[in-house]
């Protein structure tokens, strides 16, 4: 299938392609059935210098921007592979890159490129206040050259298969600010030095193999050296790994799109029931056929939300909006693609079923569809908060 997104970086394309056939179905599926880390995968990728196309070339990156990371992520999922092992380092770059310090980004960026170090874990939401980012109660109070961190996080992935954190703690009381959005703070953890002491990780079972995480923060202890930009001004630093974060998860969900429709499309055409191919009654054709278009416009916003962010310009709605086309395009390919294959769409061993639960998240995290029409709604249309 041709289309216009394989003509942006058609060389990391194709090399991300040829690395991920070294990783067959029968890998991602034995690392859904076992619920591991697929560790080979992603030191792969780490080797391969995939992981640090955001890090700038003097750190030993690729100095690459936000659109070569989305076809790296993109081809990850069409080849039938999951990104979530690793792409968190990738949108975490935001917030590191463009607000860290020179020291911090002269201490990390070449250990992280090299894979010496991982970057894999963001740490904002909080069991109480879900995505009502300003309500959150992690504190991080300032004792001489330290911050000491008490509070909790949820839904943190791969915490433990990463030596870094990004962590948004407050550092001052929401009733307390000037407004809500003040008094928080982002601070760049090792876990090394804190698991056991002061940290403790806790794994959470989810339908799908997502590493997914519970942390809890008991007096942990800190350098004060860990803050990333001013104190008190973290929201506004999250924002852009967030924006990242949506785009990018936005790019996986056209790859998870595009692996459904070609799977359905082939499965049709071979597929024979009444001594004729199932593909030739328009049944089964009109479905994987919308939903082919409806892919191809959601990764045209996909598209203009990466170019937007790559420009430094505002992208906000433009993110918000690609990951809301892109996941949900991406979910109805994947009923497509499981109801044209019947019986057989169950079965392990043809990689849909597993494909159908990984992409389902994608409208409910990083955020959820509903957040985004309310962001729409209210930030582009101009109509009044309703919360």
């Amino acid at each position: 299938m041709n289309n216009a997104q394989d003509l942006s970086y058609p060389e990391i394309r194709e090399a991300v392609q040829k690395l991920c056939a070294q990783f067959p179905g029968a890998y991602w599926q034995s690392m859904d059935r076992d619920r591991s880390y697929p560790t080979e995968f992603v030191n792969a990728l780490t080797q391969s210098g995939f992981l640090s196309v955001l890090i700038p070339e003097h750190y030993g990156g690729s100095g690459l921007g936000l659109a070569a990371a989305a076809a790296v992520l993109e081809e990850i999922h069409r080849s039938g592979g999951n990104g979530g092992a690793c792409h968190a380092q990738m949108y975490t770059m935001g917030t590191l890159l463009r607000h860290g310090s020179v020291e911090q980004k002269e201490h990390f960026l070449p250990k992280i490129a090299s894979g010496e170090l991982r970057l894999q874990a963001f740490g904002v939401t909080e069991p109480t206040s879900g995505t009502d980012t300003t309500r959150i109660t992690t504190f991080a109070r300032r004792e001489g050259d330290h911050y000491v961190v008490s509070g909790q996080k949820i839904w943190t992935s791969r915490a433990e298969h990463s030596d870094l954190l990004v962590l948004l703690v407050r550092t001052q009381r929401r009733d307390e600010a000037a407004r809500p959005s003040k008094g928080l703070s982002v601070l760049l953890v090792d876990m090394r030095d804190v698991l056991g002491n002061g940290l403790t990780i806790r794994p959470i079972r989810t339908m799908l193999n997502h590493g997914t995480t519970e942390l809890f923060f008991d007096e942990m202890r800190v350098p004060a050296g860990s803050l990333i930009g001013e104190e008190g001004e973290g929201f506004k630093y999250i924002l852009d790994g967030m924006n990242a974060e949506r785009v990018l998860i936005a790019s996986e969900c056209i790859g998870d799109g595009r692996f459904f429709i070609d799977r359905a499309a082939a499965y049709a055409g071979e597929r024979s029931v009444f001594d004729r191919p199932i593909g030739l009654n328009q049944g089964i054709q009109f479905p994987i056929a919308r939903s082919y278009i409806e892919l191809e416009a959601a990764a045209g916003m996909v598209d203009k939300a990466a170019a937007l962010f790559d420009e430094g310009k505002s992208c906000g709605s433009e993110a918000n909006m690609a990951k809301l086309l892109a996941s949900e395009a991406s979910w109805k390919a994947a009923d497509v693609c499981l109801q044209t294959h019947g019986g057989f769409g169950f079965a392990e061993e043809y990689d849909i079923e597993r494909k159908f639960r990984e992409t389902r998240l994608y409208q409910v995290a990083p955020i959820s569809t509903n957040l985004i029409l309310s962001h729409v709604a209210t930030h582009v249309l101009g109509l009044p908060k309703s919360f």
